[in-house]
């Protein structure tokens, strides 16, 4: 049998490594999960459904077969499982506030005019606040017209946009602004905005209304319809569907 003789300096380092090891392990031994205390309910489960298809507690706005849900629809046309405007602008029947909300939509394959004369389209939350639709695949315009915008306060992060004629995807989380009794506002709105899975609006804070002629003003307001606007051009639109916001009620530690 061969035998393995340590020096001194190797006993040192052998019985220093080990003691730290023993420390470790005692460490982790009487080592104690921290409880916040705080009693949260249980998640409720949600069926994701189909990828891009509305999960199990979405609210169906557009399937592709009829306009029912919303207000202004007389002049829209319903084809091939997209909704197209003919004129005028329509809204949701029912009023949301925070929400996630999804839709998809497609410029004309056939490009005519440029800029904002380019499949103009638009997405209003709180009956003020316009996520911009726009033909934005090499197409210039003023940067917080293009698509992706929040209009007139924030350009998008970058230019996801597809070709046209090619259906794209918006997927909006929209936080709405709270006031209080006197219409001071209390707690800022944001919108966050995935363009074709790409962030575009990165939890951007919402100054007020999105107008093209006035700054952002602040206007005090509460739930609303979500509208689709009528901006002169063809553009299509199929399955829109959201998902409103509630935030868990916990029980905390007194």
């Amino acid at each position: 049998m061969r035998r393995t003789h340590l020096n001194a300096h190797s006993l040192r380092k052998f019985v220093l490594l080990s003691g730290i090891a023993v420390l470790a392990f005692g460490s982790m031994a009487v080592s104690k999960e921290w409880v916040s205390g705080i009693i949260w309910p249980e998640p409720a489960v949600v069926v994701p459904g189909p990828v891009g298809g509305p999960p199990s507690d979405a609210i169906v706005l557009f399937d592709g077969k009829d306009l029912s849900q919303w207000n202004g629809a007389d002049k829209w046309v319903v084809e091939d499982g997209a909704a197209s405007p003919r004129g005028g602008e329509i809204r949701t029947k029912a009023a949301f506030g925070d929400c996630q909300f999804h839709i998809e939509w497609a410029t004309p394959e056939q490009v005519s005019g440029s800029g904002q004369g380019r499949g103009n389209s638009g997405i209003f939350f709180g009956g003020q606040y316009e996520i911009q639709v726009l033909d934005s695949f090499e197409n210039k315009t003023y940067f917080d017209g293009q698509a992706g915008a929040l209009y007139k306060s924030k350009p998008p992060l970058v230019n996801a946009s597809r070709k046209p004629g090619e259906w794209q995807t918006y997927d909006i989380v929209y936080n709405a602004p709270r006031f209080n009794e006197q219409g001071t506002i209390v707690k800022p709105g944001y919108v966050t905005v995935l363009h074709n899975g790409v962030l575009v609006q990165n939890h951007t804070e919402i100054l007020g209304e999105t107008a093209y002629e006035s700054p952002p003003i602040l206007k005090p307001h509460g739930p609303a319809p979500i509208r689709l606007q009528y901006h002169g051009n063809p553009v299509r639109f199929r399955n829109i569907w959201l998902r409103e916001i509630t935030e868990p009620s916990p029980v905390r530690p007194e």
